[in-house]
C-alpha cells in the first residue's frame, strides 16, 4: 500500500498562527436574548421604512459612505474627514491596530474587558499589555498610569466597560490622553447612550484621542454591522488608508440615517432599559445574588462554581445569559443583558426559579 502523500501548503505568518480567537456561542438563539447586549426588542420601525423603499437597481451600485459619514459627523458636532462609518465597530478596532500598531508597540488595555481587543492586536507585530482589575472591577486608573512606557502606542478603554459596567471617569480619560501623547487613546463608547457621558467632544481638541461607537446596541442595528471611529483628521487619513472603501453596505447605509432622525424611538428604548435595570437589580438585591453596579445595559452577576449549570437551567427556562467565566477576575461570574421592563420582569422570574434549583441541589 502506497504511503499516504502529505500535502503542502503555505503557511499563515506566525502571528496569525499564534492568535487569540474568538468563538461567539452563537446558534440557536430563539429565546430572549440576554447573552450579547443587543437591542432585545427591535430597531426604529424607521428603518423598516427605509429599508422598504430601497430598489434592487440601488442594490446594482457600489455604496457611497461619505453621504451618511456628513449626516452622522453633523449630528456628533464632528467634521466629516474626523468620522469614518466602519463594518461594526469591531472593523473601527481592527483598522485602527492595523494603521498604527507595529513591533516592538505595545496596546494597553485595562482587564477584563471586549475580547476583541487582543484578538486584533494579535494579529499584528505588537503585544497587548495588560491591567487587571480588582475584585471590585472599578477602572484601575493609577495601575494603567503606571504601566504607561515609550513603547505605548494605543490604549483602549471601553467606557463603559464589559463584562463589568464599570466606567473610567471623563477626567480620568483626559488625564491619561495628557500622560502619553506618544500614544492613542481609543475610548471605546459601544455603551454610551446607557451611561449619558461622552468625550466626543473632545476629538479634535485632544490630539491623541479617538472615539468608536456602534449601532448595534441602542439603535438595534447589529445585524446591519454599522459602527463609526472619530478621531483627528490628521490620524483618520491613516485610518482611511486601511479602510476598505465598501466594508459599509448600501442597505446599512440606507437605514442609519433613519435610525438616527428617530430619536423619540431611540429615548424610548433606552428609557425602557434603564427602568429594568432598577428593577432587576433590585431582584438580584433580594435573592442575595451578588451583583457589579453597572452603567451600561447589562449586569454582572456573581453564580459562583456552578455558573455553568445556571446558564444551562436559564436557557432551559427561555432566557439566553453569557458566562464570563474565562475572562480574567471573573471566575464563576455570568453577564445578563438588560432589556425592557415586560422582558425583565420574565428573566426575574426564571433567575429565581434557578436560584432556588441550585441552592436545592446544594442542600441535597
Amino acid at each position: 500500500m502506497a504511503e499516504a502523500v502529505k500535502m503542502l501548503y503555505p503557511e499563515a505568518r506566525a502571528c496569525v498562527q499564534a492568535m487569540k480567537q474568538y468563538h461567539p456561542p452563537l446558534g440557536c438563539r430563539d429565546s430572549l436574548r440576554l447573552d450579547f447586549n443587543e437591542n432585545t426588542l427591535a430597531c426604529s420601525p424607521k428603518v423598516r421604512e427605509a429599508l422598504t423603499a430601497i430598489t434592487t437597481g440601488a442594490l446594482t451600485r457600489y455604496p457611497e459612505r461619505e453621504p451618511v459619514e456628513a449626516i452622522v459627523a453633523a449630528q456628533l458636532g464632528l467634521k466629516p474627514e474626523q468620522v469614518s462609518l466602519t463594518n461594526g465597530v469591531d472593523e473601527a478596532i481592527h483598522v485602527l491596530f492595523e494603521a498604527f500598531l507595529d513591533s516592538g508597540d505595545e496596546l494597553l488595555l485595562p482587564v477584563p474587558t471586549y475580547t476583541m481587543y487582543e484578538v486584533y492586536v494579535s494579529a499584528t507585530d505588537a503585544r497587548a499589555v495588560t491591567v487587571q482589575a480588582a475584585d471590585d472591577l472599578l477602572f484601575p486608573f493609577e495601575q494603567l498610569i503606571a504601566a504607561i512606557t515609550p513603547r505605548t502606542k494605543i490604549i483602549a478603554v471601553a467606557n463603559p466597560n464589559s463584562p463589568s459596567g464599570s466606567i473610567a471617569t471623563r477626567e480620568q480619560l483626559l488625564e491619561i490622553a495628557r500622560l502619553a501623547p506618544h500614544a492613542i487613546l481609543l475610548v471605546d463608547e459601544a455603551y454610551y447612550h446607557f451611561y449619558g457621558q461622552t468625550v466626543m467632544d473632545m476629538v479634535g481638541v485632544v490630539p491623541n484621542l479617538m472615539v468608536a461607537r456602534t449601532f448595534s446596541k441602542a439603535y438595534g442595528l447589529a445585524g446591519l454591522r454599522l459602527g463609526l471611529l472619530a478621531g483627528p483628521a490628521e490620524l483618520m487619513r491613516w485610518v482611511r488608508c486601511v479602510l476598505s472603501p465598501y466594508s459599509v453596505n448600501s442597505m446599512a447605509l440606507a437605514c442609519l440615517p433613519a435610525a438616527l432622525k428617530d430619536t423619540d424611538y431611540l429615548d424610548w428604548y433606552v428609557g425602557e432599559v434603564l427602568a429594568a435595570r432598577g428593577e432587576f437589580e433590585t431582584v438580584l438585591d433580594a435573592v442575595g445574588v451578588r451583583r457589579w453596579p453597572s452603567c451600561a445595559n447589562f449586569v454582572l452577576v456573581d453564580i459562583g462554581a456552578r455558573h455553568a449549570e445556571f446558564v444551562r437551567l436559564m436557557r432551559e427556562a427561555g432566557v439566553l445569559v453569557r458566562d464570563r467565566s474565562s475572562d480574567p477576575g471573573c471566575d464563576g461570574r455570568v453577564r445578563i443583558t438588560i432589556g425592557t421592563q415586560e422582558q425583565m420582569r420574565g428573566a426575574a422570574e426564571a433567575l429565581k426559579k434557578t436560584m432556588a434549583t441550585l441552592r436545592a441541589g446544594e442542600i441535597s
